[in-house]
């Protein structure tokens, strides 16, 4: 489907070259001089990068991206197993189409999966998610006044900065957006 310039906003999906964008930011320009244009900032779906592009009288193919939850199963080798919440269907992933969710993947995770022309582009996993500490340096007595970090392992083998109170056995939340210690659980 196309759309104009006009039609630009925030969340929507464009084809550009092949390649799938995620609208970012957009700015309608209409200058005193000449026609109006549209500069927005355009991130790929895939590889997340940031592209920043100008359109002026221009027709623009938006993309129909398709959201579904998926479950993880299970890992075997660099497969890793999803199951469809919907069709019940499995969906063997390769490691480089799970991408940075592999971080968190826990069994019986659910994630969403962003799905265009029948093929997952890629994966997002839940804002917050719950890791327990697997190993990481004791904290001192009196440690807990003072701020600072430290890094703990956690059951996913993802290594995340947390604060010196922090041990082993603590069930941590983080923010998948910013890979980030949240807080306790």
């Amino acid at each position: 489907m196309q759309a104009g310039i006009n039609d630009i906003k925030n969340g929507l999906s464009i084809e550009l070259e092949g390649t799938v964008y995620y609208v970012v930011s957009y700015e309608n320009v209409k200058p005193g001089k000449g026609s109006a244009f549209v500069r927005t900032k355009l991130r790929n779906i895939k590889t997340g990068a940031i592209l920043e592009r100008t359109f002026r009288n221009e027709k623009i193919e938006t993309a129909d991206i398709d959201k579904r939850t998926f479950q993880y199963l299970y890992t075997s080798g660099d497969t890793y197993e999803f199951m469809d919440h919907d069709t019940y269907d499995q969906f063997p992933l390769h490691r480089d189409q799970v991408g940075q969710v592999e971080n968190y993947l826990k069994e019986n995770m659910e994630v969403t999966a962003l799905i265009y022309k029948g093929q997952v582009l890629t994966l997002e996993p839940p804002i917050f998610i719950d890791l327990k500490i697997v190993s990481t340096e004791p904290g001192i007595r009196g440690d807990t006044s003072k701020s600072g970090n430290k890094p703990a392992k956690t059951e996913t083998g993802f290594i995340v900065s947390v604060p010196l109170f922090v041990s082993e056995g603590d069930v941590v939340r983080i923010d998948t957006r910013t890979k980030e210690y949240v807080g306790r659980v």
